[in-house]
This record gives C-alpha cells, sequence and structure tokens, in this order.
C-alpha cells in the first residue's frame, strides 16, 4: 500500500449484527487505523446495511455511490471497516476499479509496517499468509493457466492458482516451526525470570490507552509512545525500582483492539503468553475516550482467551490493577467524579503524560507484589555462606543473631527475614 494514497473510509452498519461500538465510534477508530498507515482519507461514510449482499456486501446503488465518491475525491483506495469475503472483495474491486481492502488486511498492513524484530516480522508473515491463501480467488486469469505434463500420460498438470497455494502453505509451516522454536525461548526465558527474585508486572490495554507513555514515565526509555494506533508491536521489558521492592521488570505489550483478526491471535500469542507469567496485571485504559467502557470488555475478552481471566466469573487469576489514563484531558466535574468512582473500584487515576498520580501507581503496586510477605526465621551455618548473602540481597533481614552450635561444633546464626511466597519459593530450591 503506498503511504499518501487517497482513500476512502466506509463502515457498514449491518442491521443484525451486534456491536460494542457504535457506528461513529467505530468508523473514527477505522479513521484512526488508516491515518496510522499514513493514507490521506478523502471522504468518510456510514453506510447502513439491512441485507448482506452475496457478492458486493453493500446493495447496488450504494456500491454507485461509493464509485462517485472515488471519482469525485480521486480515491485510490477504499477501506471498508468490515470483514469482506475474497469473492465481495474481488467483486467490489471490478466494479469500482480501485484497491479495496477490509479492516484486517488495513489492521494487516498496519503490523506489517511497525513490525520492528525478527520475532514481530515472522508473526506478521503468518498472519499474511493465513489470509492471503483464501484471497487468491483476488488474482487474474494467470493463476488459471496450467503447468503442462511430462510426456504423453503427464496430465494436465498443477494450475498456477493450486501451486501459488502450495508455496503458501509450505511458507507457512515453515514459519510455524520458527514460531514454535520463539515460543520455546521464551519459555526458557520466562523460567529464567520465575527462578530469579524480581516480580513481574505486565502492562495490557486498548491500543492508544498510553501504555507505552506510561512504560516510558515508570523507566525512563524511549519506546516509541504516539497518538497513533499500534504505535508498539514488540514486547520491551525494562527493570523498575519501587518502594520497599528493589527491584521489577516492567513489561509493555502490544495494544488491543475490538474485533482483532483471528490470524493476529494465533500469530501474536507467544508475544501475549508474556502477560500469563506476570505477579500483577496493569490493566492502562483511556478514560478521556467516550468508549472506554466498550475498549475494557475487548481486554478482558481477549484475556479470557489466554485463561488469565475466567470469561464466565469475570474472576483473574493474576491480580489485575486498573490504571485509569488520560486525566489530564478531562474537566475538574468529570475528574471528580472519576476519583469517588475510582477510590471505590480500587483503581489508580494518573495522567502518564504529565506524572500526575504516577507516585501513587508505584506506592500501589508496591503493596500489591509485597502484600503476601512474611516474617520467617532461619537459623543457618555460618559457613552458609551462600543462602545468608541471598537472604540478605532479596528479602528484608529485620534480625540476625548468634544461634548457638551445630553438631559439628561450627556456629549457627539465626535471620529474621521478611519474604513474599515467591521469594520464600525461590530461597528453598536453593541447595
Amino acid at each position: 500500500m503506498t503511504r499518501g494514497a487517497r482513500a476512502l473510509v466506509l463502515c457498514p452498519d449491518i442491521r443484525k449484527l451486534r456491536y460494542d461500538l457504535d457506528a461513529a465510534e467505530r468508523l473514527a477508530e477505522a479513521e484512526g487505523l488508516a491515518l496510522a498507515i499514513g493514507v490521506v482519507i478523502a471522504q468518510t461514510a456510514i453506510l447502513p446495511v439491512r441485507q448482506m449482499q452475496p457478492n458486493t456486501l453493500f446493495g447496488s446503488g450504494q456500491v454507485e455511490n461509493i464509485a462517485t465518491w472515488c471519482e469525485q475525491h480521486e480515491a485510490e483506495l477504499v477501506i471498508v471497516d468490515g470483514a469482506l469475503t475474497p469473492i465481495q472483495q474481488r467483486n467490489l474491486e471490478d466494479r469500482l476499479k480501485r484497491k479495496v481492502i477490509d479492516r484486517t488486511g488495513l489492521i494487516l498492513e498496519i503490523f506489517g509496517e511497525r513490525a520492528a524484530t525478527a520475532e514481530g516480522r515472522l508473526q506478521v508473515e503468518l498472519a499474511h499468509l493465513d489470509y492471503q491463501q483464501s484471497r487468491l480467488v483476488r488474482s487474474w486469469t494467470h493463476l488459471e493457466r496450467q503447468r503442462g505434463g511430462f510426456g504423453f500420460l503427464g496430465g494436465p498438470g498443477e494450475t498456477q492458482i493450486e501451486a501459488d497455494r502450495r508455496m503458501i502453505r509450505q511458507r507457512m509451516g515453515r514459519l510455524r516451526r520458527e514460531l514454535d522454536q520463539v515460543r520455546k525461548t521464551r519459555q526458557l526465558h520466562r523460567d529464567r525470570r520465575g527462578r530469579a527474585p524480581w516480580p513481574i508486572i505486565a502492562l495490557v490495554g486498548y491500543t492508544n490507552a498510553g501504555k507505552s507513555t506510561l512504560f516510558n514515565r515508570l523507566t525512563g526509555a524511549e519506546v516509541m509512545a504516539e497518538d497513533l494506533l499500534f504505535a508498539t508491536l514488540d514486547p520491551t521489558m525494562r527493570a523498575i525500582g519501587l518502594p520497599g521492592v528493589e527491584k521489577a521488570i516492567l513489561s509493555d505489550t502490544v495494544g488491543f483492539i475490538s474485533d482483532l483478526p483471528t490470524q493476529l491471535v494465533a500469530a501474536f500469542r507467544a508475544t501475549l503468553e508474556e502477560v500469563t507469567a506476570a505477579d500483577v496485571i496493569c490493566h492502562v485504559r483511556d478514560m478521556a475516550n467516550p468508549s472506554h467502557a466498550a475498549q475494557k470488555k475487548q481486554v478482558l475478552d481477549v484475556l479470557a482467551d489466554l485463561d488469565v481471566v475466567d470469561a464466565e466469573t469475570g474472576t483473574s487469576s493474576i491480580p489485575i490493577l486498573e490504571i485509569w489514563n488520560k486525566c489530564d484531558l478531562l474537566d475538574a466535574e468529570t475528574l471528580a467524579e472519576l476519583r469517588e468512582a475510582g477510590e471505590g473500584q480500587g483503581a489508580v487515576i494518573l495522567s502518564a503524560v504529565t506524572g500526575e498520580g504516577v507516585d501513587l501507581l508505584e506506592a500501589e503496586l508496591a503493596r500489591l507484589l509485597t502484600g503476601g510477605a512474611r516474617e520467617v526465621s532461619f537459623i543457618l551455618p555460618v559457613s552458609d555462606g551462600r543462602r545468608i548473602a541471598w537472604l540478605h540481597a532479596h528479602g528484608d533481614v529485620l534480625a540476625e543473631e548468634e544461634a548457638g552450635e551445630a553438631d559439628d561444633g561450627g556456629p549457627l546464626r539465626r535471620l529474621t527475614v521478611r519474604l513474599n511466597p515467591k521469594e520464600l519459593g525461590q530461597f528453598s530450591s536453593i541447595v
């Protein structure tokens, strides 16, 4: 797709489908997606669809109107904020004489442009191929040509479209094997972090909720943070310090979005699985967005897909702290109402841009991470320097005193230490 291309953005409002967002909000989100890929929006429209047409989705009169708009605004591209079948996409392109892409294709274009790491590019390519293999019907007549067989009994041979599909399947197989290796490597990294004493905090949220801005605020990093949908794709981890917590690992993840293509959910599962290893999940919400309630539902749906949240009860196996972001964009009355509601729900209200409320977030994270800590006493030989040093490095040593002699005559030390359950389990595994 050419950056700077002029585009029509169309939002089909299909009567028999239920949406979490209303048509105007969905159109605004589609505009944001189009801007994220660098196209120039020539015109936008909401098109009510009473009965979906199997060949074009829209009615014949609507298709004629779209063609007229393309001519009037010199649009080279038509973006449909919905799912198009391969046949619908081909027929629309035939009638409009313009390139047509649907919501899935648009999001794939954004991900393809933003993926910065080798893993990200593998995930995006797999999702692209999965999307494309059913759309070879869009290609032209050269795909119907047959490759001749050998000799008199060779048969008609293989059509070009069959050859292309076979090549796509083979490439997808290689990509899946490579991603399986990525998943195993990630699991090794998670296991290694699990043996370390540092807790993990994962930032999740709807795209453009301000996760990367908050990540930069807490860590001093320079992760890309712009007013764009999907500004960040590749997960990033940094160490941070919290009150009473020597070190914690903060993880920034890819943003979620409504109707996230199934190809992307599958391809990015290795990345999203980082959330399942967290000690605390921070759900960052854009409270200046009128659709923040619907966005919350979308995030919880994805967490349910990852088995972090129970889809029926809404309970989570991992503590989830809600962060109500962008309070600097709210008027005084709305902010006062939000603070009152936040107190009852245990949410932290802040602005990642100005830094207001970040100190409250750090204090709350420290409370969650140390809330299960308890005092434990250990009697250890003075010669056991490894375990004594570990307790001093990873626990809060409250007292240390002599404790007599061991059977072999060596001196003993009694250490009273405050440890959380994770640290206590790690200490128990030290031989």
